[in-house]
């Protein structure tokens, strides 16, 4: 047999070329074609499910969150095992699958144990993350002028960039890092309060009150007709500056009660602001100490070589555009 084969490849070499050099071209469109995983994930189905009650020590969120969402978890078909964690405000559980069991299964059958096996203070939901151990896939960093500070950019990350690219598909989410985060700041004098009979219960609830818009009927004006609206919601003043994107003086003017006949408003007994929230850290790179950047997470069951060009390219848009 063996000499029929050597006979064959001597008296047709031909042929034999000709095989081998389909079987060369064969093999080239197979390697271009070859998903190479830059961060392989060898790794079971492995969930992570968090729940937060700000406030609470770590001993609280033992035993009135952990605890029993460690054992609601139990019953899930295919769980090799649980580990879980608690901070301060925080709780953190790891569902560990058995190899070969598909994600999307553990994530239904993790989700329906939840909802069927675990009751939480408040009735608050716990959040599982849809992202994998090594999903994090690409790294940013928010640069603008020195004079735009901090708060600007961290408005810009949050507000534009981030949904941007919230919308490539295979994007889980994106874990933003540094800067400062804007809040409006209403610090009440108390001594004034006092003085109106203003109670802080009042100017929380004339705040929420006032940022709103409602919509009313209409009314005809011969053939046609004018829809009537109640636009009260505090609304952007236009401004260049972002950080000072909604005007305080709409704050200020909000109306909390009446005394003889005149309006009190929230500028008689309290100064409005625009601040920051308290940071909790800090993000740096290189030499500079301070900056705002994010990390981009993929999901479990997609492929990096096909989700980064998306995210480069949706970056490169971003610059181009106008749209920061």
């Amino acid at each position: 047999m063996i000499k029929s084969i050597l006979e064959f490849g001597l008296t047709r070499s031909a042929i034999i070329v000709l095989g081998l050099m389909v079987f060369c071209a064969a093999g080239l469109v197979a390697f271009t074609r070859l998903n190479v995983e830059a961060y392989p994930n060898p790794a079971p189905v492995i969930l992570e499910i968090t729940a937060q009650a700000p406030g609470l020590s770590a001993e609280e969120m033992e035993k009135y969150y952990t605890i029993p969402m460690e054992v609601g978890l139990y019953p899930t078909p295919g769980v090799v095992n649980i580990r879980s964690t608690s901070f301060y405000g925080l709780s953190f559980v790891r569902v560990t699958f058995k190899y070969g069991i598909d994600y999307y299964f553990a994530l239904q059958q993790a989700s329906i144990s939840l909802q069927q096996n675990v009751t939480l203070p408040g009735n608050l939901v716990p959040t599982i993350q849809a992202s994998s151990l090594v999903g994090e896939i690409y790294r940013y960093q928010i640069v603008g002028p020195p004079h735009f500070g901090l708060t600007n950019l961290r408005t810009l990350q949050d507000y534009v960039v981030t949904r941007h690219l919230l919308t490539i598909p295979g994007v889980a989410q994106i874990n933003s890092w540094g800067g400062t985060t804007k809040q409006f700041n209403v610090d009440a004098d108390l001594g004034k309060l006092e003085a109106y009979n203003v109670t802080i219960p009042q100017l929380i609830s004339a705040i929420g009150n006032a940022n709103i818009n409602v919509g009313g009927r209409e009314i005809s004006i011969g053939q046609q007709s004018v829809n009537i609206r109640g636009v009260g919601l505090i609304d952007s003043g236009g401004a260049d500056d972002v950080t000072n994107g909604y005007h305080v003086q709409d704050i200020e003017n909000i109306v909390l009660t009446q005394s003889g006949g005149s309006p009190i408003q929230i500028r008689h007994v309290a100064k409005v602001s625009i601040g920051y929230v308290p940071r909790l850290g800090i993000a740096g790179r290189d030499h500079d100490d301070d900056v705002v950047a994010a990390i981009v997470v993929m999901r479990r069951t997609e492929h990096t070589n096909d989700i980064i060009p998306k995210v480069q390219d949706e970056i490169k848009k971003l610059n181009s555009d106008g749209s920061l």
